[in-house]
């Protein structure tokens, strides 16, 4: 049994070396990239047991992928496809004005054909939490109705489902996100949002503060945590605010963060940690993972409560 399962795609991720235009490039630079498998992995670092699950092609891509994530550690239960494609994204990085690009290119892939029955159900209802993102839902309208029937098994089960609101304008508007995700909230226990979503998908205004209050009040969450970059993180559960600022860090990838804070954020609380207590340990998770490469948090459980115990300071001195 693991204390958490995921469920999601994972991409195969191609960049650039350095800062090099994707028209121009005769290498890439190739991980395993996914919001849901980050997340496990994340919390793997730092104690829990953790599985993810998914839909993959039977092809040395897919191989690939879950090749890459039982290196980390995790526990993968896939179902095997000899139909759709593995998802890929392209990540062309660059400073200011260019900015960093992303390409997406998961039309047609294995996981948007997934259906709940596909699944061991049992492995959800005996894990202590099961984790997804709306990033799932916005793949295919088969995975909206997916999703919704795993959040349902889960609860059924006595899981504690988490949810990371996750909003791509690349994969769908405002409008839809907000029809579809609205929807799936009362299955969800647990609830991670960043405020600038919550403003354009939600159209809930307020700061931070308000924003956990008004979503944990309206829609019924245990829990909420807004994240707000630079600016740290707000918890709300039983009705309490709680706040925790952003570790100071040298960005060296800035992708992946979220999902370190989050797969912390679960961890600990596994572990036993009130609210406050695992918004310190997610916060000082996402300050380390920024000095790292890639989308994967490899960090470890001592440097993470060095972090912590340090409140921040530069641990090489």
């Amino acid at each position: 049994m693991s204390d958490i399962v995921t469920f999601g795609e994972t991409m195969l991720r191609l960049s650039p070396p350095q800062n090099e235009r994707l028209e121009d490039v005769d290498e890439f630079e190739v991980r395993a990239a996914g919001a849901e498998s980050n997340v496990a992995i994340a919390a793997s670092r730092l104690g829990a047991t953790a599985s993810w699950i998914s839909k993959v092609p039977e092809t040395p891509l897919g191989k690939r992928v879950v090749g890459e994530l039982r290196q980390h550690g995790i526990d993968t239960d896939v179902v095997w496809s000899h139909r759709g494609r593995q998802g890929t994204y392209y990540l062309e990085r660059a400073g200011k004005p260019r900015g960093t690009n992303v390409i997406y290119d998961r039309e047609n892939t294995a996981v948007s054909t997934a259906k709940a029955r596909e699944f061991d159900i049992d492995r959800i209802q005996n894990a202590r939490v099961f984790f997804t993102t709306g990033i799932t839902p916005a793949l295919s309208s088969t995975l909206r109705e997916t999703t919704a029937n795993m959040l349902k098994a889960a609860r059924q089960g006595g899981t504690t489902t988490t949810f990371d609101f996750n909003y791509r304008n690349k994969l769908w508007s405002p409008d839809e996100a907000r029809e579809t995700l609205t929807q799936l909230f009362p299955g969800i226990d647990v609830l991670v949002i960043a405020a600038r979503d919550a403003r354009t998908v939600l159209g809930i205004e307020g700061d931070p503060r308000q924003l956990a209050h008004r979503l944990g009040s309206q829609y019924d969450f245990t829990t909420v945590v807004v994240t707000r970059g630079a600016e740290g993180a707000i918890g709300w559960h039983d009705s309490v605010v709680h706040e925790q600022a952003a570790y100071e860090t040298d960005t060296v990838s800035s992708i992946g963060t979220g999902d370190a804070f989050t797969g912390a954020f679960i961890a600990r609380r596994l572990h036993g940690d009130d609210v406050p207590t695992a918004l310190e340990y997610a916060a000082a998770t996402a300050a380390i993972k920024r000095t790292i490469p890639g989308d994967v948090a490899l960090v470890s459980k001592e440097e993470v409560d060095a972090v912590v115990k340090s409140g921040g300071t530069d641990l090489s001195r």
